[in-house]
């Protein structure tokens, strides 16, 4: 059945030890309980205790995929070590039901002494199947792989990526009912993400995927429920896709500015604005005006003004530039008011920094920079795989 439930998290927390010593004797101390068949303990921290994961409950169904997002050492992790039953919880219970497959580490499950082709099956037979059915989907997991020059080869000498194309390859030709991917698709190549991603797709009807992944672009490309972990707890839970992003990249508003150069600007004042109000809050194609009064040593004639867009892992995803749009900027010693109007910004939904640079005219010194010194927040209600969506003037015969 399509329907039927396949993964169960009921109020599932997991607590850990900061102190080495502490939590060996901590866990002699707990196993020693479990023989007396007493948890009185195990809803409480001792000294130097965290909860790792913090009453984490939900529900997936065949055909969810959750993407599981947070900051790192939000749990998310633990989460999946928990799920996949290499760890225990302290509290609350989980349920799976049908074949598990978790790619959690890329080596995990391979013996590096062995050939990929031995390591198809040992894999395979990890997963409950038998010979003959490793057997019948051999070709098509060597296939998928594109390693087949390489199956005779021990996987020690394979490459992270090798591993990851292997480890796909076998969990997604498996058809398990259950398949946890955490962020291996980060080190493939542009043509084998495509390819997983499109295998994804097949399999997604029949099968619950728990999407682990720092690149908002995929988990908006696959997930259709989303949760938000922050220090162990859920801080957003649902399908509407837009407001988890939003949730989620807000967790990094600490960010803070910096200003680094050489000292021949100095930017004064930045300013933002949508339809003439002052705002760093916008909707999704809105016009946005942003306002610099900025000094520049005279000696510096024709400097150049940057202005970056930059997402909450500080990667640069749009800029506009002075000199690429054909501006001149007269400096004779004064200050200097520079007005940029951005029509229909169409950024996806999410929070963005932005950063302004003044650079000589060569663009090799950096007179002034203040790096990430505005946040921006966008708001819509769709989200795309990139961070920039572009109009297109459509006609269909």
């Amino acid at each position: 059945m399509k329907n039927d439930e396949l993964v169960v998290v009921d109020g599932v927390s997991k607590k850990f030890c900061k102190d080495l010593k502490k939590s060996l004797w901590y866990g002699l101390n707990d196993i020693y309980k479990e023989l007396k068949i007493d948890s009185s303990e195990n809803n409480r921290l001792r000294d130097d205790e965290f909860w790792a994961v913090n009453n984490i409950s939900f529900n997936l169904k065949r055909g969810e995929c959750l993407g599981l997002i947070g900051c790192n050492g939000a749990g998310k992790s633990t989460l999946l070590k928990l799920l996949n039953g290499l760890i225990k919880p302290d509290q609350g219970r989980i349920e799976i039901r049908g074949r598990v497959c978790a790619m959690i580490e890329l080596a995990a499950g391979f013996n590096p002494v062995l050939t990929g082709r031995e390591n198809i099956f040992i894999n395979g037979a990890m997963l409950g199947l038998s010979k003959k059915e490793i057997q019948d989907k051999f070709d098509a997991i060597v296939e998928f792989s594109e390693i087949g020059e390489f199956l005779d080869t021990p996987v020690a000498s394979y490459s992270s990526g090798m591993k990851t194309r292997l480890g796909f390859s076998i969990a997604v030709q498996m058809e398990p009912d259950v398949l946890i991917v955490d962020e291996v698709l980060a080190v493939g190549d542009i043509g084998f993400n495509a390819k997983c991603f499109n295998r994804i797709r097949e399999i997604y009807e029949n099968t619950v995927i728990i999407f682990v992944s720092h690149s908002i672009p995929q988990i908006a490309r696959v997930a259709n429920k989303l949760c938000v972990l922050d220090k162990g707890n859920i801080v957003f839970y649902g399908q509407d896709i837009p407001k988890g992003i939003n949730v989620y990249t807000s967790l990094f508003d600490k960010t803070k500015k910096s200003i680094t150069g050489n000292g021949k600007a100095t930017i004064d004042r930045i300013d933002v604005s949508v339809n003439g109000k002052s705002s760093v809050e916008f909707d999704y194609l809105d016009n946005v005006n942003i306002h610099i009064e900025v000094s520049i040593d005279k000696s510096k004639l024709n400097p150049v003004c940057c202005i970056l867009i930059l997402n909450h892992l500080m990667e640069v995803v749009a800029q506009c530039d002075s000199s690429f749009n054909k501006v001149k900027i007269n400096n004779i010693g004064k200050k200097i008011d520079i007005n940029i109007l951005l029509p229909a910004l169409n950024l996806n939904p999410g929070n963005y920094y932005m950063s302004v640079s003044i650079m000589d005219e060569a663009r090799i010194e950096v007179l002034s920079q203040h790096f990430a010194a505005k946040l921006l927040s966008v708001k819509g209600c769709f989200v795309g795989m990139a961070p920039v969506q572009l109009n297109g003037e459509w006609s269909l015969n």
